[in-house]
């Protein structure tokens, strides 16, 4: 069975009969209703059961002004958070870069601990030591060795027709085969990413949860929000990680709470290829790995579009200083200067010109060099140990200098099923704030022509598949420049901060269940109105200036707000702001609203961002 976006992918056709059932079970008996489906059991079912309480009413598409229900210091959903601390005077360069992976509340707490060489491997040098991708040899053997799961002995009986349309009977099914299915989620991101296992709870999903001992989300059993937590030492390399937690897994089988692991998940971007491995190696529905290496290494991707023919900028590799000159002949000015694995704006930077080019080249090589792991961020470090940091943590010092592309920037949300493209969102994002290229707002539905919107969604969803994915939900972002679309990037699964829910109240889909659709290896159709239910809009308020952060009270009153969904502060007051002019700006507060159509939220959105709501 050859397939890539998840191991069940053929069991209706007749590949599906070269995965054997190695247990003593009677021949399934095919139902042709959707009465009938609706009757079938899942077999060897754990006896965990969800709380029927979640903090909000996830599964309506009506849109509606929601009252906050958290504080404005509750939980921000990021995968990565960047924070400067120059630790000097306000008006001083700043010298210390955080990336903060885990959890803020637990530095501000003290409770600081040393994490993770996983984590840098995976922001700097992915896959890191994980284990090369499975042969189809070692696939196929993979899944022989697997006994069916519960969720793939329903689907088989199943036929095709009733899982794939678009209608509520449909939908009600696919959630029928979901419900008792145990998910492990692999690590759990920051606080602000509770709603994926309110929602998958709330389906009858049984989440277990593959996490460092003192993360937050081991309250979520207490809670009955996660059947079983699973504690894994996180300061470990990848390849120790990988090796634990696939034991863990394979011995779910003997838990009767949970039973064994019907799929894999992860909301996690650092996490997304050894999830990929492990839902591999286990023969589970899940992303290929290869094809996540290709979109998690910049260079990688653009080998893969160029070899499917789509468009791509023009690019060069730098492993060494001494390739600068030829660099800068092969791609031109202006460019952009980008490590080939990094993430969240980490070291990218514009230039204009061979002399500055050189100076970013350097500093983009410094910066990689110093990041040392402290107090569960990276942290750069004394310049003296630039190379030994390097050299011990493997951190790729490659950098990749490609076209710069002008035109607007927006976000595809894409949801694929069986190959093909079963849903595409199409979202505007604001001019960046260069050259550090800082997100600053962003509106959905896009507010471009038609024309431009579906050459941008054509070229996303071609992007996905020259990568290698056949199903999955994925956050592509692109550009439309002076000669057509280009990529920026794929990222292999839903996107934070407010993508679930500009998806959510504009057209009403979920992309937390259509995750869980994939990891289980459901057919997706999810429904799509023919017009937006609503706009909405959002941004991150970039500080304009250096200094020392004063009054975030103002928050509080713009959540009281009709229309505004949230406004979170991404700071405390006393804390030091970095603005533009002394490097990578610091976010200060996350807003959200939403209108009756993207360009009334947009305006709304840019009329509160003028009041200053964080001095």
């Amino acid at each position: 069975m050859s397939c890539c976006g998840g191991c069940f992918e053929g069991i209706f056709s007749k590949g599906h009969e070269l995965r054997p059932d190695s247990s003593p079970q009677k021949q399934p008996r095919p139902v042709s209703t959707y009465t009938e489906a609706l009757q079938l059991e899942r077999s060897r079912e754990g006896t965990w059961q969800a709380s029927p309480k979640t903090s909000f009413d996830w599964a309506s598409p009506i849109p509606r002004r929601r009252p906050s229900v958290v504080s404005v210091d509750g939980p921000v959903d990021f995968d990565i958070v960047i924070d400067i601390d120059d630790g000097n005077a306000a008006n001083s360069k700043p010298r210390t870069q955080t990336i903060d992976t885990d959890i803020p509340a637990n530095r501000i707490a003290g409770q600081n601990r040393e994490r993770s060489r996983f984590e840098k491997e995976m922001l700097l040098a992915s896959p890191g030591r994980l284990p090369p991708p499975l042969t189809a040899d070692q696939r196929e053997e993979a899944i022989r060795q697997l006994l069916p799961t519960a969720t793939f002995q329903m689907l088989a009986k199943v036929p095709k027709k009733l899982l794939t349309s678009a209608d509520e009977s449909a939908k009600k099914l696919r959630r029928q085969l979901m419900r008792g299915a145990t998910v492990v989620f692999v690590t759990a991101g920051l606080p602000g990413k509770r709603f994926t296992f309110e929602i998958a709870a709330s389906l009858g999903i049984k989440p277990v949860i593959l996490e460092h001992p003192d993360s937050w989300s081991r309250g979520l059993v207490d809670e009955g929000l996660a059947a079983k937590f699973i504690p894994v030492d996180m300061t470990q390399g990848s390849e120790e990680i990988f090796n634990e937690a696939l034991e863990h897994i394979r011995t779910l089988g003997e838990d009767g709470l949970t039973g064994p692991a019907d799929g894999i998940a992860t909301f996690v971007e650092l996490s997304v290829p050894l999830a990929a491995r492990l839902a591999e190696a286990l023969g589970l529905p899940g992303l290929r790995p290869a094809a996540v290496d290709s979109a998690r290494n910049k260079h990688a991707t653009r080998a893969c579009l160029k070899q499917a023919g789509l468009p791509t900028p023009r690019n060069f590799l730098i492993d060494d200083k001494s390739k600068l000159k030829e660099a800068g002949q092969t791609v031109g000015f202006p460019a952009v200067l980008k490590p080939v694995s990094g993430a969240a704006s980490l070291g990218v930077k514009k230039v204009t010109n061979p002399v500055e080019m050189e100076k970013c080249y350097q500093e983009i090589v410094d910066e990689l060099s110093t990041l040392v792991v402290s107090s569960g961020a990276l942290v750069q470090g004394s310049p003296d140990a630039a190379g030994r940091n390097a050299q011990e943590s493997g951190v790729d010092l490659t950098v990749l200098m490609e076209q710069f592309l002008d035109g607007p920037e927006v976000d595809v949300d894409v949801v694929m099923s069986e190959g093909e493209y079963v849903y595409a969102c199409v979202a505007d994002n604001g001019p960046t704030l260069e050259p550090y290229f800082n997100e600053t707002w962003a509106c959905c539905p896009s507010l471009l022509p038609k024309d431009q919107q579906v050459a941008l969604r054509d070229l996303g969803v071609q992007c996905i598949k020259a990568l290698g994915f056949t199903a999955g939900v994925f956050h592509v972002e692109l550009k439309y420049t002076s000669h057509g679309p280009q990529l920026i990037e794929v990222n292999a699964r839903m996107g934070g901060g407010q993508v679930h829910e500009c998806n959510r109240l504009t057209w009403g889909v979920c992309l937390v269940e259509e995750t869980m659709l994939v990891a289980l290896g459901i057919p997706s159709r999810p429904f799509v109105p023919r017009e937006p239910v609503s706009g909405t809009a959002y941004c991150y308020v970039n500080a304009m200036k250096s200094g020392t952060v004063t009054d975030i009270s103002k928050l509080e009153e713009l959540q009281k707000r009709d229309n505004v969904i949230w406004a979170k502060p991404l700071t405390r007051v006393g804390a030091k702001a970095v603005g533009p002019a002394d490097g990578l700006p610091t976010w200060l507060c996350d807003l959200f609203v939403q209108g009756k159509t993207a360009k009334e939220a947009l305006a709304y959105l840019q009329a509160i961002e003028k009041e200053n709501p964080v001095l």
